[in-house]
């Protein structure tokens, strides 16, 4: 049941701020005595939220860090608790109900408001007040069960949960009554989920979670940086009768002032060796870390946080504690940094992605990003953890580490300091997350298939989910005979005359329990060679990345990969072949597609400067320093590397779309400079290859990065321009792309994931865990049956494709990019060796940035060549 809002049908509307007066008002009278005691005014966030709340509006609430965000989103329910408290009139039912998607969060949320509430209590002491106990809990999957039943007893009237757990306890027939009347419903850290399933799946229960309220639920969503809002908030609220629900934006986002600036270690990376440049690099970084109190360095991958530790602490010594934070350390060590650095007991903490989001980790005046976070939302939410407060300045450095990094920061920090930020990308109707939640919703109750379809297409990602897609999902769940020899059994009843589904049998519901979320079991994955020995193990990301024939290096040896089986590669060992996958690729970030389009147009603005016949070298620099705010050296490294790429071949931009080939050691290199980002470049390198591979009678090898991608020919395969062309084809792109993905590790992998989503492959089943290793095998029948028996369009191959396309590559923007080809002017030009643009797609294989020895060589030995060359073209 859904009952609208106070301020009539008005849809998303921006907010207004209120005075402390007028906040002052709508607060108790004992809520406003101890904020004055303990602030000197409202924040913004709060000055925006607070009223809104209280009068029973949604909200979204941007705003950065240390910005008063969550007291404001629980400021109006502590008020209306106090307010039941002193008059007696606290009931045993859940009030707030606040979801985050950090686990180690939750403990920070109960300390930060248990602290308020007993300086509230005391102040109602000191007045003579007896005020009923406002009591607060966490659920999470680590909530031991003596507590769970305490809390079915006694419901808290503030309950901290997460995502997952909330789905579970949707469907606790004792404990959702409690959930039926909730006043508010607080989300946080909500830019952190809306763009993969977690959020999607959250969004669903949100809305079943609508369903059985009595009366009006509030919500209340919390966010960093992010854009564009509106479509955020829709995420948020969700849809009623076809239309989208009011919400109020409060976009507080920009009030805190930022200081970025990009360092290069280097003057020039072509002429530095790989020991000067590591040498240099941490040289910088350590320089950093002395001249602030605590410093958060942020690296891309995993294995470079554990790499910078190492040298930093070896440059520093122990007058220098640093520690580092990712997710593959244990959670007690993660918890002892956090509490170390909180306590100020660390100069420094080397972290990758796991400190991005908004644990408390006290204060911090540095952030670092070492390389670029490929996003300028990514850089404003990492580099807004210094400066904790409101009115101090965020400040970050952005250490390059090389010629591309150092333009894409340039352009990253520019946009940054503009607040231009990338648009979010929210999953469009993951059928798998569906199947999860058509089963929780059949052990609630029985449901006529219009009621359920209603409630579904309430969530935002489902708004234009179709009657026919939901009926092919609830045939799924409802058993096939063909999957019964696989062990997959029927989860629902369905009866389509009558119209109405249901569970089936008693052991639903503990399936239920044990398998539901959306995050996939990942383990190594071994390689072993065709006669059975031993070679190591990979990450299941790099895995998923392999097609047959694939050259990659292990343990300092270069293999091929023949097929897989199970959790297993097979490989044979090759010498002298260059490798086609870099061993850290599966870790690395991909860049967004609008930060790609923004370096695209700076492209066309160097090569403006250094086509005027004007201006000289100098100009250029001037202009570059005082526009995007560089170092000299950095200025004139950007010149010079653009001025070589001039003069070798043509500068790619976004009125010019560059194709290159050379030869490597006879075989027919062609770079497609598409820079669009790794996601998009990596739909268009497959479908391009397969077609290719197709027309000449060849298999092709295939080089990703965000700049643009090499296809590899064998000798002899020349491809013409009208060739090209033709394999750019936007028509039948998808179709190719499906065909492409055919017998790949990807499809098989992501199948997997699927089907685990979608109960189709159980990880549990009734307290028993089933390996990775075992769900594979399992998934790996399974794909085979579908395939013969059921084709593409089965709701979780479907799905599969889906994730794949759409949210791992990157579909529509690769389609865009391809459809605009048209108005630009393409150019293919035939080049000796790799241009100076091309030097970073070429060496892809080659190994690690700040373990580049190997890749180092090629690209200074083939820059000799280029500088020849260019000499003699004067």
């Amino acid at each position: 049941m859904d009952v609208s809002g106070s301020r009539g049908s008005r849809g998303i509307v921006e907010g207004k701020e209120y005075s402390d007066e007028e906040i002052e008002k709508f607060l108790h009278p004992l809520v406003v005595e101890w904020f004055k005691g303990k602030y000197r005014s409202f924040t913004p966030p709060q000055k925006h939220a607070i009223v809104e709340a209280l009068n029973r509006n949604n909200i979204l609430i941007s705003s950065p860090t240390g910005s008063g965000k969550t007291l404001a989103a629980f400021l109006a329910s502590i008020s209306m608790l106090i307010d039941l408290a002193e008059k007696n009139r606290l009931e045993d039912k859940v009030y707030t109900l606040y979801v985050s998607p950090l686990k180690a969060l939750n403990n920070d949320i109960r300390k930060n408001l248990e602290e308020p509430l007993k300086e509230i209590y005391e102040i109602a002491e000191s007045k003579g007040l007896k005020l009923q106990k406002i009591r607060i809990g966490v659920r999470t999957g680590d909530t031991d069960p003596s507590e769970r039943q305490r809390q079915v007893r006694k419901p808290p009237h503030i309950l901290i949960t997460t995502p997952e757990t909330l789905s579970i306890i949707l469907v606790s027939p004792k404990f959702s009554k409690h959930l039926s009347n909730l006043d508010f419903l607080i989300v946080d850290e909500i830019h952190a989920i809306a763009e993969n399933k977690r959020g999607t799946h959250l969004s669903l229960s949100i809305e079943r979670l609508q369903e059985i309220q009595e009366g009006r639920m509030v919500r209340i969503g919390l966010s960093a940086t992010i854009h564009p809002l509106e479509e955020v908030a829709k995420f948020l609220v969700g849809f009623e009768n076809g239309k989208v629900r009011d919400c109020i934006i409060a976009d507080v986002s920009f009030l805190k002032p930022i200081d970025i600036k990009v360092i290069s270690p280097v003057k020039d990376f072509f002429r530095e060796s790989s020991e000067q440049i590591s040498e240099k690099l941490y040289n910088t970084l350590a320089d950093l870390v002395k001249s602030s109190k605590t410093t958060l360095i942020f690296t891309n991958t995993r294995s470079a946080t554990e790499r910078v530790v190492y040298n930093l602490k070896k440059k520093l010594g122990s007058d220098f504690p640093i520690k580092a934070h990712h997710s593959s350390l244990s959670k007690n060590v993660r918890l002892e940094v956090e509490d170390e650095l909180k306590n100020g007991e660390l100069r420094c903490v080397v972290s990758s992605t796991s400190l991005e989001l908004g644990i408390d980790i006290g204060y911090i005046d540095l952030v670092v990003l070492l390389g670029s976070p490929k996003s300028i939302n990514r850089a404003l939410q990492r580099i807004g953890r210094s400066g904790h407060k409101l009115h101090e300045v965020s400040v970050g450095r952005v250490v390059v580490v090389d010629h591309d990094d150092l333009v894409e920061c340039t352009v990253l920090t520019y946009e940054a300091l503009n607040r231009r930020l990338d648009r979010i990308k929210i999953p469009e109707k993951p059928l798998d997350v569906l199947c999860q939640h058509v089963v929780g919703m059949a052990i609630e109750r029985k449901w006529g298939i219009d009621e359920a379809l209603k409630v579904i297409r309430r969530s935002y990602p489902y708004r234009n989910l179709t009657k026919d897609e939901f009926l092919e999902v609830l045939r799924y769940l409802a058993g096939y005979s063909d999957f019964e020899k696989n062990r997959v059994y029927g989860k629902i009843w369905l009866d389509e005359k009558e119209g109405t589904f249901g569970k089936r049998g008693k052991l639903v519901r503990p399936i239920y329990y044990l398998n539901t979320g959306t995050i996939p079991d990942e383990v190594a994955v071994k390689v072993i060679t065709k006669d059975g020995k031993r070679v190591g193990k990979v990450e299941e990301e790099f895995a998923e990345r392999l097609i047959k024939g694939d050259i990659f290096v292990l343990a300092g040896r270069t293999f091929r990969f023949l097929k897989s089986r199970g959790m297993n590669l097979i490989v044979e060992e090759v010498e002298g072949e260059k490798p086609t996958v870099p061993s850290w690729f599966s870790e690395q970030l991909p860049l967004s597609y609008d930060l790609a389009l923004r370096i695209q147009r700076f492209r066309r603005e160097v090569e403006e400067l250094l086509g005027s016949e004007l201006l000289e070298f100098e100009d250029a620099v001037w202009y570059l320093r005082k526009k995007y705010m560089l170092e000299r050296d950095s200025a004139e490294a950007i010149v010079r590397y653009f001025y070589e790429q001039k003069v070798f071949s043509y500068i790619p931009t976004d009125r010019r779309f560059l194709i290159e080939n050379f030869q490597d050691e006879g075989n027919e290199c062609y770079v497609f400079h598409s820079l669009i980002g790794r996601r998009a470049n990596s739909a268009i390198s497959r479908v391009l290859a397969y077609r290719a591979g197709l027309k000449k009678n060849c298999s092709v090898k295939i080089a990703v990065n965000d700049n643009g991608f090499m296809l590899k020919l064998p000798r002899r395969k020349v491809l013409s321009f009208d060739e090209i062309l033709e394999l750019m084809n936007v028509e039948n792109f998808e179709e190719d792309l499906i065909k492409a993905l055919d017998r790949t590790e990807i499809l098989r992998r992501r199948f997997r994931h699927v089907a685990v989503r979608s109960l189709m492959v159980l990880r549990n089943y009734l307290g028993r865990e089933k390996s990775v290793w075992r769900q594979q095998l399992s998934a790996d029948s399974l794909l085979r049956l579908i395939k013969k028996k059921f084709g593409r369009n089965f709701p979780v191959l479907k799905e599969t494709y889906r994730e794949i396309m759409e949210d791992s590559m990157d579909l529509g923007n690769a389609i865009d990019f391809l459809t605009k080809l048209e108005k630009k002017e393409i150019k293919l030009t035939r080049i000796p060796f790799p241009s100076p643009f091309a030097l970073n797609i070429f060496v892809l294989g080659e190994e690690d940035i700040v373990l580049m020895e190997d890749r180092k060589k090629v690209i200074q030995s083939l820059y000799e060549k280029i500088t020849q060359v260019i000499e003699l073209n004067g």
